[in-house]
């Protein structure tokens, strides 16, 4: 067929797409144009619609996915794009796997995990379930390492997987507040070297927050029979907690109360665990497809063409809850449970640039109303796009029982529609603002696969500078400042009006962050991902404040990130921010083949079996030592 439109990218995008989405030769040499990458997935997405239509229809809606994402007005998450019509054809982005207190749970847990990176997967679990270190084990007669010890354990086998020789494998580890490892837990991350392939979050309960505003003592609670063991200051943890994120970004934190009123299916289970960047809830083996509408793309006349948005949310609902029938899964247990609830993730990038096109700073309550007020309109129509759905497809198995079951929705294809992701690489792609976040810089460099760094400049801060009459030179003596502040606020050449459009993270203060993530969060069903930053010099009382207010607010999660606290980072100014930041760390080198721990009298033995980068087969062995 002859591609219909041909798709319009930046030098930054080109990059991307070569290193890791498009199809390559054994020399890995792309083979395929961005144009035909669209294509391959948009087909491969329709096909399934021979399920439920003639198959002569499938043609135009391949069409239709192909303009759809060749537009960049849509684009799923980077498995699907990665993936879809090739010999993998693993579609999913989002994870949880359970991890129960049994070393058999554990390791075939860790199986599974690997089995899911090298598919292009991220994965989250909750180690809570596990008894605290120097626990009794009954049936040695030892004692237990407790979960971080484990934690290394999967840390060290993600270092040596490559996910589909694209993209290292990343894990969400989560603990609940009340486990009696906690502390050493929160403080796990405070050498850099340390769970590198792990974000880490701690599981807020609201008893700890009643315990916390009472400044009373908190139980800590043995998993392995609910029985409490210890008692400790709630302040005092809650400073712990503050005192290590300010540190070194980690660990984030869940409030598991709140995600577990807004639980889809509460009669299926808890939920514990998210996936990686902590914006998809799922219940033990579920996955779920994300996909990002680009906002940048939908002003017209001075105002978002909500007829055209709409439109396209309908044609987006179709496409993921497709996907989820051209998926290929990794494990029976994850195709059951995911078709089993049908989740989807439709959320938003280029929030940033939205603003800028009408004229809004971010740090006003002008874009706190607005990004309500989309977000609304994208979840209603959402909501009605999966009814319709429905109504030809049917409901989501685990429908009877659910939130939805009622009679005002008698049809709903997904038990849930809505996210918003960070949208990290498919927002370079398409060339706009990634998921909700306030412009980093006017010009910054970003750090991507295999250390490459891109000089990102913002196309719009350009032309705005253009129309009051600045020349190219000047403007370049304005990137390098703002390259190197991370700000514009200080250049009083530049006009007021320019300057208060072009806010950046560094200026906007941490409550405006968070209020802008409720603002979304209010509408969405799943979690919204976003960072809270800080500059160098804030102070631990201020994280305080802003997991307080966050709680207040009615977040599920919230993770601060204060500028240079860990040894790499993703977006980087030029020099460092105004004042001296941590010693960094460098470590190199390359993974091993086998890796080799000991956890009290157990010796393990991981062995992979690989075939170039990829990883084939992951063997596991435990010996018990016998005195």
């Amino acid at each position: 067929m002859e591609l219909l439109k041909r798709v319009s990218l930046s030098k930054n995008a080109l990059t991307i797409l070569r290193k890791r989405y498009l199809k390559r030769d054994i020399q890995g040499h792309p083979v395929e144009t961005p144009e035909e990458m669209f294509w391959r997935v948009a087909w491969t997405v329709a096909e399934v619609e021979k399920k439920f239509v003639p198959k002569a229809q499938v043609s135009a809606l391949a069409e239709d996915f192909y303009m759809l994402m060749a537009s960049l007005d849509f684009l799923p998450n980077s498995p699907t794009l990665m993936n879809a019509g090739r010999d993998l054809g693993q579609l999913s982005a989002c994870f949880v796997l359970p991890v129960e207190d049994s070393l058999e749970s554990i390791f075939e847990t860790l199986k599974h995990t690997a089995i899911i990176h090298k598919s292009g997967g991220g994965t989250g679990f909750s180690f809570s379930r596990l008894r605290p270190r120097g626990d009794l084990v009954r049936s040695t007669l030892g004692v237990s390492s407790g979960p971080v010890s484990f934690i290394a354990v999967y840390d060290a086998a993600t270092e040596a997987i490559k996910q589909g020789g694209t993209r290292r494998g990343a894990n969400m580890a989560v603990l609940r507040i009340d486990h009696p490892d906690i502390e050493e837990f929160i403080t796990a991350k405070k050498a850099p070297e340390r769970f590198k392939n792990f974000n880490f979050s701690v599981g807020v309960t609201g008893a700890f927050m009643e315990a916390l505003k009472g400044l009373r003592d908190f139980v800590l609670i043995n998993p392995r029979d609910q029985q409490p063991l210890r008692r400790v200051s709630a302040t005092e943890l809650f400073s712990l907690l503050a005192e290590s994120a300010w540190l070194s970004g980690d660990p984030g934190v869940l409030f598991l109360d709140h995600i577990n009123a807004a639980n889809p299916t509460p009669n299926l289970g808890v939920l514990e665990a998210t996936n990686p960047c902590g914006e998809v809830p799922l219940l033990p083996f579920e996955s779920c497809n994300l996909g990002s509408i680009n906002l940048a793309h939908f002003v017209r006349n001075g105002a978002v063409d909500y007829d055209r948005l709409g439109q396209v949310v309908h044609r987006a609902v179709h496409f993921l809850d497709n996907v989820i029938e051209a998926n290929r899964y990794p494990l029976s247990q994850i195709e059951k449970a995911t078709k089993r609830t049908r989740k989807i993730g439709l959320g938003v990038m280029g929030f940033a640039d939205l603003l800028i096109e009408l004229g809004v700073s971010y740090d006003s309550e002008a874009a706190e109303a607005l990004a309500e007020e989309v977000m609304q309109f994208i979840c209603e129509e959402s909501i009605k796009a999966s009814a319709e759905l429905a109504r030809k497809r049917g409901n989501f198995p685990a429908y009877e029982g659910s939130i939805w079951d009622r009679p005002e929705t008698p049809f709903m294809r997904n038990a849930t529609t809505t996210t918003i992701a960070p949208t990290g690489s498919i927002s370079i792609i398409a060339g706009c603002s990634s998921g909700i976040e306030p412009l980093f810089s006017v010009a910054y460099t970003r750090r991507v696969l295999e250390g490459e760094e891109l000089w990102e400049v913002h196309p719009l801060f350009r032309e705005k500078l253009k129309q009051y009459g600045f020349s190219e030179e000047k403007i370049r003596d304005f990137l390098k400042i703002a390259a190197q502040k991370g700000s514009i606020q200080g250049i009083t050449e530049i006009p007021s009006a320019v300057r208060r459009l072009f806010v950046t993270t560094f200026d906007i203060a941490p409550q405006r962050h968070l209020r802008i993530q409720a603002a979304f969060q209010r509408h969405v069903h799943n979690a919204v991902s976003k960072t809270i930053n800080f500059p160098p010099q804030a102070r631990v009382e201020e994280v305080k404040k802003a997991y307080l207010l966050a709680h207040e607010l009615g977040l599920k999660g919230v993770t601060i990130y204060r500028y240079g606290s860990k040894p790499e980072q993703v977006l980087n100014l030029a020099e460092e921010f105004e004042c001296a930041c941590l010693a960094r760390q460098q470590t190199s080198g390359t993974p091993s083949r086998g890796i080799y721990s000991r956890l009290g009298d157990v010796n393990i033995s991981i062995d992979l079996e690989r075939e170039g980068a990829n990883v084939l087969d992951i063997h596991i062995k435990l010996t018990r030592e016998h005195t």
